[in-house]
């Protein structure tokens, strides 16, 4: 395409964002699309005959940011349209910044500098709800929400507020002795995320209490071999992807970090 135009996208553009990620046989992820209109920065490339060509997201923390939904639809491929979208979002981003790549993007994150970080795998299915020896969980409400803004900063390493005040509102959400777990609905599958704990125990008790309704999707890191023998043992294995940074790296502790809030926000 001659002469890329790159906008901010707006809630208007949920539907066009949809049928890009059908496009490239993405799930269509109404939920999500929306709320990264709402609570980070979406940006696109207008297709000549309609709908978009391109998109990506840039989600901002107080230390870094995360880029996501990196996609191009299949007819305006090798046109140089993710270089573009991707130099776009790291130039917003003027700073570290995070993603999770599949095979056919890491070339082009390499090539911007991306460096591997380690490796996610997604896992899709039912739980059954057994949870024997297990730690107990609650329900949390609106007067538990400043203990899990102090537990996931401690453990995220950033402020995340914004978006968990927002899935406060539409998910639920669970505490246990030093962790807290969300979950919420995004198309025909319930995603479990964030997942904060002390120990792969209280993660998978998390994770079973909030897993009541149908299937779900849990994003497991390389840096959670347990807490992924125990998803492995359970739900059906999906793609794996590459974590990756450029201008730094994340802070964070990953041993405490069990899923993210979602893979486009990490």
């Amino acid at each position: 395409m001659v002469g890329v135009q790159i906008r901010r996208l707006t809630p208007a553009d949920v539907p066009a964002c949809q049928e890009l990620s059908a496009d490239r046989r993405w799930l269509r992820e109404d939920r999500r699309w929306a709320l990264l209109i709402d609570v980070a920065e979406v940006y696109g490339i207008d297709a000549p005959d309609g709908g978009l060509a391109g998109a990506v997201t840039l989600t901002r923390y107080d230390t870094h940011a995360a880029i996501g939904m990196m996609l191009v639809a299949a007819r305006y491929e090798r046109q140089g349209l993710g270089r573009a979208l991707m130099s776009h979002a790291m130039a917003a981003a003027g700073g570290p910044v995070c993603l999770r790549a599949t095979d056919n993007g890491r070339p082009l994150y390499e090539r911007l500098g991306f460096v591997a970080d380690g490796s996610s795998v997604t896992y899709l299915g039912t739980l059954a709800g057994d949870r024997p020896d297990l730690p107990p969980t609650r329900p949390a409400g609106p007067a538990d929400l400043p203990e899990i803004l102090r537990l996931d900063a401690d453990a995220f390493g950033a402020d995340r507020s914004r978006l968990l005040r927002r899935v406060a509102g539409f998910g639920r959400l669970r505490l246990a002795a030093g962790g807290y777990g969300a979950s919420w609905r995004n198309g025909s599958y319930r995603l479990l995320g964030p997942v904060v704990a002390e120990d792969v125990a209280t993660a998978i008790a998390l994770c079973t209490d909030l897993a009541s309704d149908g299937p779900i999707r849990l994003d497991i890191a390389s840096t959670q071999p347990e807490f992924e023998d125990w998803a492995a043992g359970r739900l059906t294995r999906r793609e794996r992807v590459t974590l990756m940074s450029a201008n730094g790296t994340a802070p964070g502790d990953v041993k405490r970090l069990f899923t993210p809030f979602s893979v486009a926000t990490d």
